[in-house]
């Protein structure tokens, strides 16, 4: 029997979440035959369904409770608090079904075929679905975001342990979880599951947490832990994992020392890897590099044909970055006009409480580059509305470039300093100096007029 001939498309994206609905989007915008291949179980994509938005949901649920057990610091009598875990779940479920129902009818729309399988390529311009089906298109964006990855650590293959998936669906408090790792992920569910009266064991490999992130920031998320009760290990090195009789027991060395710690629950959040394993690159002609697909500016890969954009390709994992590259590198498919990417405007935060907000060049960076800057900072501890708040804990910082006073990085570790960066992050992006942001309104009192404080430093550093 012959087969079918493959349909042919315009464009077809691999990935229906963030980064691919937005390359389907654009790409529909100037071509008719736009199809979307997405095999997961449910459709939304990994922030909707099993990252940003569950996780925050859960996070600011603890963060109230968390208050509300400090009560006595703000003058309350609240005789109790606790987390109700089911109903916890449950109003994480309502929060992210209608971002998830949104997601789901827009890609099953009629401006979109959508094919609910996974895909391989076989050739340059030709992918396979898993139910024998041929694709072929003009352009492809591929878009398959990231997997949770497992390090080789003796052991940890091998045993029943929990990812961020299993922790953002608990229907239970864990009385004891031992979490392996210090990135953003580990350091979010770290305290989330500590606030909600877990006891919690976090061992990092690295000298600090999110060592991605300026040291300085680091050591404040540090002591703020530390201060809830994590049991915190950091600049070790994992030895083995074990599990036995319902217990897990992980070894380790720090400080010269070996230990052993055990619990009820393992959270392995050491990370994750672009999800391309399965995808058939080597046949397409797409290079990787450890797994990352390798592109140019314009979100173009080694095959002109093919597009990637969001985890799978990097470099950094962030929604907003996955939908700026599937929007340019349908742009750029679809032969219109596309600007990449400007990754000295990068903005990044953290969800820990407090929390950390980052935007454009740091100080580090600026150095590394042979940039001549000027640096101002100011603590929290001295500010009038985050004393109020009992919110004392960590800094803001400007970086501004000695030549003319523009300012091009900034960070803040605060309460809501995610919300705070923002300021900043207008003034990175639009290339105005600090004598410029200083005539802003700063209200009073408010967190974010303590920004006025480093850009006045700033102004009196450069004359």
């Amino acid at each position: 029997m012959t087969p079918d001939p493959p349909q042919h498309f315009d464009f077809i994206v691999i990935g229906g979440g963030s980064g691919g609905y937005a390359a389907a989007r654009t790409a529909r915008e100037v071509k008719e035959r736009v199809a979307i291949v997405d095999g997961a179980n449910e459709l939304g994509g990994l922030c909707i369904l099993r990252g940003c938005m569950p996780s925050k949901t859960l996070i600011y649920s603890a963060e109230i409770l968390h208050l509300a057990q400090k009560g006595a610091d703000f003058g309350l009598d609240i005789a109790s608090a606790s987390a109700d875990m089911k109903a916890l779940g449950k109003r994480k479920l309502e929060v992210i079904k209608e971002f998830s129902d949104y997601r789901r009818e827009q890609l099953e729309s009629e401006r979109f075929t959508l094919f609910r399988n996974t895909a391989r390529f076989v050739d340059k311009n030709t992918i396979e679905l898993n139910d024998g089906t041929s694709l072929t298109a003009d352009r492809f964006m591929i878009a398959t975001g990231s997997v949770v990855a497992t390090p080789p650590v003796t052991g940890l293959a091998e045993v029943p342990c929990w990812t961020s998936d299993e922790v953002l669906d608990l229907d239970f408090k864990p009385e004891r979880v031992i979490v392996l790792g210090g990135g953003i992920v580990a350091c979010e569910l770290a305290q989330f599951l500590r606030r909600i009266g877990s006891e919690v064991v976090q061992i990092q490999r690295s000298e600090h947490l999110l060592k991605e992130l300026p040291a300085e920031a680091s050591r404040v998320i540090e002591q703020a832990f530390r201060a809830e009760g994590i049991q915190l290990h950091i600049g070790t090195a994992l030895q083995k994992v074990d599990h036995t009789d319902g217990n897990f027991t992980v070894v380790f060395e720090e400080g010269g020392k070996i230990h052993e710690v055990s619990a009820p629950h393992l959270l392995n959040a050491m990370g994750r890897r672009p999800n391309t394993q399965h995808l058939g690159l080597e046949a397409a002609g797409v290079d990787t590099e450890k797994g990352r697909i390798v592109c140019n500016d314009m979100q173009q890969t080694s095959n002109p044909a093919i597009y990637a954009s969001g985890d799978c390709c990097g470099p950094h994992e962030i929604v907003h970055i996955a939908v700026m590259q599937g929007e340019i590198g349908a742009r750029h498919a679809t032969s219109r006009e596309a600007k990449a990417v400007n990754y000295d405007h990068l903005l990044g935060v953290v969800f820990t409480d407090p929390q950390i907000g980052t935007v454009g060049i740091s100080e580090k960076q600026a150095k590394a580059r042979g940039m001549e800057v000027v640096v101002a900072d100011y603590p929290f501890d001295d500010h009038g509305k985050s004393i109020l708040m009992e919110a004392k804990l960590g800094y803001v910082k400007v970086i501004a470039d000695k030549s003319n006073g523009v300012v091009i990085g900034a960070e803040c570790v605060s309460k809501d300093a995610g919300e705070l960066i923002h300021a900043l992050a207008v003034g990175v992006t639009l290339g105005a100096t600090a004598e410029e942001l200083l005539k802003v309104h700063w209200y009073h009192p408010t967190l974010a007029e303590i920004w006025s404080y480093p850009l006045e430093d700033i102004i009196e550093q450069l004359g």
